[in-house]
């Protein structure tokens, strides 16, 4: 599994670059607290990177989900939708929030590792 970062707090899973997994990070949502309320992109909407793709929203605050990459959204996670505190419970597996066709892989290079991405959060 090949994770990368962002200093937005979003994971991404690179694994497959044809359909690369977005979801937001343990710091996140623990920075959050309880998540209450997940709003996904449409599936087919397109964004840059760094682009607001949704919004979650807990018990203490809301926050914007960025797009860690260029790309076109294939999937998003009914079952977040659902169950919204999927994204404390398990943020980075059945808590992840879409899908996204990569438009760019070379991206991905600009993201963090993860141990770039615990010293930048301990330091947030």
């Amino acid at each position: 599994m090949t994770i990368k970062f962002s200093r937005d707090h979003e994971w991404i899973n690179c694994a497959d670059t044809n359909a690369a997994i977005v979801g937001i990070t343990v710091h996140a949502q623990d920075a959050l607290g309880d998540v209450v309320f997940v709003d996904l992109p449409e599936v087919g909407a397109s964004f840059n990177q760094g682009d607001v793709a949704g919004v979650v929203e807990s018990v203490k605050a809301a926050a914007d989900v960025f797009m860690p990459v260029t790309g076109e959204i294939v999937e998003v996670n009914e079952a977040l939708r659902n169950d919204p505190s999927l994204a404390n419970s398990d943020p980075l597996n059945s808590g992840w929030f879409f899908k996204v066709k990569l438009s760019d892989v070379a991206q991905l290079d600009a993201l963090l590792d993860e141990t770039a991405y615990n010293d930048f959060a301990a330091n947030a």
